[in-house]
């Protein structure tokens, strides 16, 4: 996969995006100021949201539209939610154009089929399908329309839902797809994100996947790079003391930061099957064992475990050869420290 410039998948850094979410606070202001903030931070694409509340839902207070269930949000009516939450969509270019100016790429998840076609019009790099969205095939056509890549989050999903909603994107032309690993809970519990599942699924699907995380911290993050994860993505905001209903479980400028960090590192030290000796560990080699006279030996006298051991540094024969040497005799008089080598053997 290709996002912009970037090539997406193993053997590549993995993919880091900040997610804005509803943590614009209603003000363009504070979505220049975290989309400098991202970039500073080394997000490689920031991602939004392009809905209203009309476009997810109905303004309704009957039971189906209150949120219960323990969220952060129970009482509240899903209209209500999204009218909070949504970004103004006529902020989205301009938001996109400081993002390319930055060296940020941007794209968005789309809810319906205009905010389909509004991105577009945008010339956004790729397309975005929320874990809820999983199961909206009529969207996901309208998506795969676009012969876009995809990124698509698995929150919720079962095997099966997953595979109907990949032959979708693919029966109706879509551009390559990545899926990301989620549990959708904000936040989410570590014990609840069975990581091993990152592997599993880019081998059973043959395309690459990532993580959408909602834990708090970057441990989950950066083991989930460890399992093969070519894209990570975490909510960002300026922070957590601002209102706003993702606010609790996103991340700050500096958290942010730290976790790029720690994936960089740890990319690095996964580096590549490899069995040879490094360039700074051939110096070390000369601290291993090898086999030194420990107590004095006129010549002619036999050599034992009384005055043969297999200690360091490896100035003389290999520890291999121990069995060989005891019961030779000295060739001369060998003093203690003496490396032992064959010619002072016989």
């Amino acid at each position: 996969m290709k996002i912009g410039n970037r090539d997406i998948g193993p053997g590549h850094p993995c993919y880091i995006v900040a997610e804005l979410s509803a943590n614009h606070g209603g003000s363009f202001d504070q979505c220049v100021a975290t989309l400098r903030a991202m970039k500073e931070a080394g997000a490689d694409a920031v991602k939004v949201q392009t809905y209203t509340a009309d476009t997810l839902t109905i303004p309704s207070s009957k039971e189906p539209f209150v949120i219960r269930g323990g969220t952060l949000w129970d009482g509240r009516t899903l209209h209500d939610l999204y009218q909070e939450a949504h970004m103004p969509w006529e902020w989205q270019p301009r938001l996109q154009q400081l993002a390319i100016d930055l060296g940020m790429d941007f794209f968005s998840t789309p809810f319906d089929d205009t905010s389909v076609d509004f991105l577009e019009a945008m010339n956004v790099p790729v397309h975005k399908v929320a874990s809820f969205e999983l199961v909206d095939l009529p969207l996901l056509r309208k998506i795969a329309a676009t012969r876009k890549p995809v990124i698509m989050s698995t929150g919720m999903a079962t095997l099966e839902e997953i595979e109907e909603s990949l032959s979708t994107l693919r029966e109706a032309g879509s551009g390559p797809v990545a899926l990301l690993k989620c549990t959708s809970a904000y936040p989410a519990a570590p014990d609840e994100m069975n990581l091993r599942t990152i592997p599993d699924m880019a081998a059973r699907f043959g395309v690459p996947v990532g993580l959408s995380d909602h834990t708090t911290g970057h441990i989950v993050t950066t083991a989930a790079v460890t399992l093969g994860a070519c894209i990570v993505e975490k909510h960002f905001i300026l922070s957590r003391s601002l209102p706003g209903p993702d606010s609790s479980f996103s991340m700050e400028p500096q958290e942010f930061r730290e976790m790029v960090d720690a994936i960089r590192i740890t990319e690095q030290a996964l580096g590549k099957v490899n069995y040879e000796v490094s360039a700074k560990e051939a110096k070390s080699r000369i601290f291993r064992r090898s086999l030194f006279i420990t107590a004095a030996v006129k010549a002619g006298e036999p050599l034992s475990a009384a005055n043969v051991r297999c200690i360091r540094p490896a100035h003389g024969l290999h520890p291999r050869h121990l069995d060989a040497v005891l019961g030779k005799v000295a060739a001369q008089d060998l003093e203690e420290g003496t490396p032992l080598d064959w010619n002072l053997l016989k």
